[in-house]
């Protein structure tokens, strides 16, 4: 593997500080690959062979069942993917596939699970990773419960807004039917609901959100911290 690929490992919170010996044992199997748009990587049921790690690009996980389909999370610039399925040794939950062209670093499981076994730095970096996964799970399902339709959106906006310096206009990287998944709606409720917060300081030209008044959208919003972060 590249050095530069080695030091974006290295620089994820969850490898960053084990020793120079259990890294090399991280890294001997792993590899890098280019995949294009619309690549399924992994598919839910399957055996966990790798922690993936996205380098570059867009990574959508999402979940089919009869026939129905729903968008779990996106997954953008040194994150990974999925590690509790790693660490138990259990089938994936959810398939993944690509947004864009995506770069992915693959370590393979055993691997991870064998350093995790003798490491204990390592061990304790994997338990705040998946305690951080916990309460993001968490904070989904109180947005998805506790929220309409209306409020789950601005919120999506604001947090876009926030992420992207305060621009006014926001370009949508992700699909608005895949949007309209991840915040568990329909794509005709989701266009009704951007319709809806033309008067909450929100605007909408096809991919383009242009957030005209912050501060009647965060107002509408009403941001929490337990349940946005």
């Amino acid at each position: 593997m590249p050095q530069k690929h080695l030091v974006e490992i290295r620089d994820n919170p969850l490898f960053a500080s084990i020793g120079a010996e259990s890294f090399a044992a991280l890294t001997r199997g792993a590899y890098v690959q280019n995949f294009p748009p619309h690549t399924e990587l992994i598919t839910e049921g399957e055996a966990a062979d790798f922690l993936h790690i996205v380098s570059t690009g867009c990574v959508e996980l999402f979940s089919i069942w009869q026939g129905r389909e729903t968008s779990m999370s996106f997954q953008t610039e040194n994150s990974t993917f999925i590690l509790a399925a790693t660490i138990k040794d259990l089938p994936y939950l959810m398939s993944a596939r690509t947004i864009t062209k995506s770069r992915v670093i693959m370590i393979p499981s055993q691997d991870i699970r064998g350093v995790f076994e003798r490491d204990s730095m390592f061990a304790k970096s994997i338990v705040s990773e998946l305690a951080t996964c916990y309460r993001n799970a968490i904070k989904t399902a109180k947005n998805i419960k506790l929220r309409t339709s209306l409020e789950r959106l601005a919120n999506y906006i604001l947090k876009l807004h926030l992420a992207q310096g305060g621009r006014i206009e926001l370009e949508l990287a992700v699909e608005k039917r895949r949007i309209a998944s991840f915040l568990g709606m329909t794509p005709e409720n989701l266009s009704r609901s951007f319709a809806g917060l033309k008067s909450h300081g929100v605007e909408m030209d096809g991919q383009v959100i242009k957030v005209v008044d912050a501060a009647k959208l965060e107002e509408f919003a009403h941001p929490n911290a337990l349940i946005d972060g």
